[in-house]
């Protein structure tokens, strides 16, 4: 069957690792996250009780401990310094829930020791966060209006920023998930075979900020390809 060639696009086949990979990590961060939810960390701590001892032995004080909203919801905001736990982690005392409190502890720690990717990347946030949301707009009216073929360039440079923001977050992630493990050791909150569970979900939870990247990344691609035929 003829396809318009306005209809289809072939340039979209370089999107297909990155969706794989996408549904993918979203299907393992969900599996493993439920997987050791069920399995109770026998120190007994909750998830709230271990982010509040970690965030006191690091001297973070006054850092306050809020309810998050919705499922996985977790983090810390450097710009009001508030840890935010959802229900489910704060409440809980399982293997998933006091690995995901501990790696946002090890947020809160990295902005209080200035770790420099975390300062660069919230340098950067508002540039990221417009042009996520406002890149589409100067990409879809180059394409639409040829002679304004100078708006898709600066849709790209937009889209590229966030992208950016999408690689200085890796190395932001890993660390912190690397603390939350040698704290939550060090400090005898887990034992040492629930170690490999607290690994599981911490890594599941990293993959999707790795296919986010490789996400932007093939999207970038296609864009610059698309602009380069229309040249």
């Amino acid at each position: 069957m003829y396809v318009p060639y306005g209809l289809y696009d072939p340039t979209m086949i370089i999107l297909i690792p990155a969706i794989i990979l996408t549904l993918y990590a979203q299907s393992k961060v969900q599996t493993n996250f439920a997987k050791y939810l069920r399995v109770p960390a026998r120190r007994g701590y909750t998830g709230a009780q271990v982010a509040r001892m970690l965030l006191n032995q690091n001297g973070l004080h006054d850092i306050p401990i809020e309810a998050a909203q919705g499922q996985l919801g977790d983090h810390y905001d450097p710009v009001k310094r508030v840890l935010r736990l959802s229900g489910q982690v704060a409440q809980g005392s399982s293997i998933a829930s006091v690995s995901v409190a501990a790696h946002e502890v090890g947020h809160a720690i990295q902005h209080a020791n200035g770790y420099a990717p975390l300062s660069i990347r919230n340098m950067i946030f508002p540039v990221a966060r417009f042009g996520s949301s406002a890149a589409w707009l100067f990409i879809i009216a180059g394409l639409l209006i040829p002679s304004l073929g100078g708006l898709m360039d600066i849709g790209i440079l937009l889209f590229a920023a966030a992208v950016l923001f999408q690689l200085i977050t890796l190395p932001v992630e890993f660390n912190a998930s690397s603390r939350a493990l040698e704290m939550l050791d060090a400090n005898g909150y887990i034992y040492d075979e629930e170690i490999k569970g607290a690994k599981n979900v911490l890594n599941a939870a990293a993959l999707t900020y790795v296919a986010a990247m490789a996400s932007g990344l093939a999207q970038l691609m296609r864009l610059m390809l698309i602009r380069n035929r229309r040249r």
